[in-house]
């Protein structure tokens, strides 16, 4: 939906010949930009954002991450670097179709509000599509069933001074929900908020994307608030970018120094899933496997049990070591005899802090599993806390 290559801004004059970064003690773009006066704010950053996904840029003050959202929307007009919309090149439109895209296609969400103090709640989520030069009757019906799906269906007639900063910041959402635009933009939405409304607003965000599949891009300087929303995060640093992944991703393999301290403080057990540390089981057998087959397999690998799973790798039940020895003795044909239902099944995107209190107590790892009951992996205790005991300290990367 989004795509961007090498977009790079420079504040002030800019030098005659733009150059990338470079290797270490060279001359790179942002020496050279100094010396001319300028600032380069953002360094060649390219990421695209697929249909439907919830992507965050993080970074500190300063780091360019506000700056690049702007550009997606030529609210700030790159220096150099391209970005598509849908395939199409936002920085070949002429000002009529820029428009367009910005009143249908693309809607933004401030931090500060920005709503008219003048005007009505209603009227003020209704504010974009009266830009759009949509009819009265019509924006204000989009309006109310915009304020519907942030909880504000009863405050319609209220002005903004009325309103919480919760509220004045759902008012906002409403505006760009009414636009029906496919993309939302969202410049540090919720970082004016108290802790507790703005895990709410998180809350309500994370609920109207299961609901619509928008694509949202998230720009916030709370790596905590990044991991709970973003399905991938982009972190960024003196205008660069320094990792891009999933949260599993970044907590597990931080890129560098940099990342790590950012994540050393991250609730890892709320980030981090089941299929972040599953591992492939150490063995398997088939309903209609013999029991001295699976133990011979058993003792070789120093199992204690084993899942067995069907023609479509769906877990069945578990052997263990023990009962195959005595299957063995009494001359039992296939491990179809022997099951046992001593085990335990997780979703792939179990956090780990609400499924380790049940690994260690069976004779077989937890099983991850798909919708279907197919077995992806197991998550053994040792898994779990290498996990959870945190990613390598800075020094690890000098």
């Amino acid at each position: 939906m989004i795509e961007t290559h090498e977009l790079t801004k420079v504040y002030g004059p800019r030098p005659r010949r733009m150059l990338r970064r470079a290797a270490p003690g060279a001359a790179d773009a942002g020496s050279h930009n100094r010396q001319a006066g300028g600032v380069l704010a953002v360094d060649g950053v390219s990421f695209d954002v697929k249909r439907g996904e919830l992507f965050a840029i993080m970074g500190l003050s300063g780091s360019g991450k506000s700056t690049v959202l702007r550009m997606i929307n030529r609210l700030v007009e790159p220096t150099s670097g391209t970005v598509r919309i849908a395939g199409a090149d936002i920085g070949k439109m002429a000002p009529a179709e820029l428009r367009t895209l910005r009143n249908h296609t693309i809607s933004m969400v401030f931090q500060h509000f920005a709503l008219l103090p003048h005007r009505s709640v209603r009227e003020n989520a209704a504010f974009g599509l009266q830009l759009g030069g949509v009819p009265v009757r019509e924006r204000l019906e989009r309006a109310e069933w915009a304020l519907s799906r942030v909880g504000l269906a009863d405050r319609g007639d209220a002005r903004p001074h009325e309103l919480s900063g919760g509220m004045k910041q759902r008012v906002g959402l409403a505006r760009a929900l009414a636009t029906g635009a496919d993309i939302l933009l969202m410049d540090e939405p919720f970082s004016a908020l108290d802790p507790l409304i703005r895990r709410d607003m998180q809350d309500l965000l994370l609920q109207l994307q299961t609901e619509d599949q928008r694509t949202i891009v998230f720009v916030t300087h709370d790596l905590n608030e990044a991991m709970r929303i973003g399905q991938r995060i982009m972190v960024m640093k003196d205008g660069a970018v320094v990792q891009c992944g999933t949260g599993a991703e970044i907590l597990s393999a931080p890129a560098d120094a940099y990342v790590s301290e950012f994540v050393a403080d991250v609730d890892r057990s709320r980030v981090l899933t089941a299929s972040a540390v599953m591992q492939p089981p150490r063995l398997t057998a088939l309903a209609g496997d013999s029991p001295g087959d699976v133990l011979g397999r058993l003792q070789d690998v120093e199992a204690g049990g084993a899942y067995v799973l069907d023609e479509r790798r769906r877990v069945v039940g578990v052997v263990r070591a023990d009962d195959l020895e005595r299957a063995v003795r009494d001359g039992v044909a296939s491990v179809a005899d022997c099951l046992e239902g001593d085990w335990v099944v997780v979703r792939p995107e179990s956090p780990l802090g609400e499924i380790c209190h049940l690994s260690g107590r069976h004779v077989v790892p937890m099983a991850v599993v798909d919708e279907e009951s197919r077995l992806l992996g197991v998550v053994p205790r040792a898994a779990i806390l290498s996990a959870l005991a945190g990613p390598r300290k800075a020094e690890e990367y000098a």
